[in-house]
């Protein structure tokens, strides 16, 4: 369970998220397990053995006591209540009060999700593995999420800009590095600033779907499109085009903002020139924007002509001989490859 799910299930609009703001509402804290595996078991000493059904109403009233709640793997029942949890005391933990402390430990040794309510400071903690996460305040993750859509749509129109440079560039035979490069960072930076909107989304629950409707749209065929251009411009054939493209996440902020780094991973190293190496694309890009073409078709397309030019100058007799394409096919094809330049022209 990552992340994202993880917020899913405690988002608001959630019975979990319903029984767990009576808590915080009431002032009271609580101690939460979410799993009755035998690793959680194990550990689980006295209290009382509840197994009733989960409402928000139910764990409110057993959170008036001190010990643990444990729910059961699917949250819809409660089977201990009051109980209390030893997990292994040599298991590091950097919390300081006793509840948290008990809660990361647990986390830790049992994989299994872990709530944690502050009685004192209101706040609710969760704890999986090695992770540690605090529930922010609604209205909080409201004004970032609305920040992070404003700032992804000027990142995604940046990109659009960049995108119909190199598109034109790529038609007209005239593209350097230095264009695709840019389209893959423009690319990258809309993924990043997605993905980290998709936590505040799934932290939102029912309150963030108009904004996941807009992450969405303003995500659309982004990913696709910068695995294709790896895999037109990677240098050394297009074998590891996908670990190529894995890498471009793994750089940092800093890394990202490097255009001679991004040429790199792609193959390309000639110094200060790097970023003006004329380069032709494959055309797996462009190829895969006219529609219902399939993907042995368009590779039998590159691997039967010479060059993208080639691709796009070629008549419907000439795309009827490769294989898999078909007359009707070429037609397509071939007006489709028309219009679309057609609108970069």
């Amino acid at each position: 369970m990552d992340l994202y799910e993880t917020l899913k299930i405690v988002a608001p609009g959630t019975p979990l998220r319903e029984g767990l703001d009576n808590i915080i509402n009431a002032r009271i804290g609580a101690l939460i397990v979410l799993g009755n595996t035998k690793e959680v078991l194990d550990i689980v000493h006295g209290g009382f053995y509840i197994n009733c059904e989960y409402t928000p109403s139910n764990i409110y009233e057993l959170a008036k006591m001190d010990g643990a709640i444990i729910l059961s793997t699917d949250l819809k029942r409660i089977i201990y209540a009051n109980s209390q949890l030893l997990p292994c005391h040599h298991i590091h933990s950097k919390e300081t009060g006793t509840r948290h402390k008990t809660a990361e430990r647990v986390a830790k040794q049992t994989n299994t999700l872990v709530i944690s309510i502050s009685q004192k400071r209101e706040i609710i903690t969760l704890y999986k593995g090695n992770y540690k996460y605090i529930l922010k305040d609604i209205n909080e993750i409201l004004n970032r999420t609305n920040q992070g859509v404003q700032t992804m749509e000027k990142y995604r129109k940046a990109l659009d800009q960049v995108i119909s440079t190199l598109t034109l560039s790529e038609f007209q035979n005239s593209t350097t590095l230095y264009d695709v490069v840019k389209a893959i960072q423009k690319m990258e930076m809309v993924l990043r600033i997605g993905r980290e909107i998709d936590i505040y989304i799934s932290e939102l629950g029912t309150e963030g779907r108009l904004f996941n409707m807009q992450v969405i749209e303003l995500k659309e065929g982004v990913e696709e499109d910068c695995i294709n251009l790896v895999r037109d411009y990677v240098k050394n054939g297009n074998e590891n085009y996908t670990s190529i493209y894995n890498r471009f996440g793994s750089l940092s902020a800093n890394e990202l903002l490097d255009l001679n780094q991004i040429a790199n991973l792609l193959g390309y190293d000639d110094g200060l020139r790097t970023l003006d190496i004329k380069v032709k694309p494959k055309g797996y890009r462009i190829l895969n924007k006219i529609p219902r073409i399939p993907n042995y078709v368009i590779e039998n397309i590159i691997n039967s002509f010479d060059s993208f030019q080639h691709i796009i100058n070629a008549s419907v007799d000439q795309m009827d001989q490769v294989e898999g394409v078909g007359q009707i096919r070429s037609i397509n094809i071939v007006e489709g490859l028309k219009r679309y330049k057609e609108q970069f022209s």
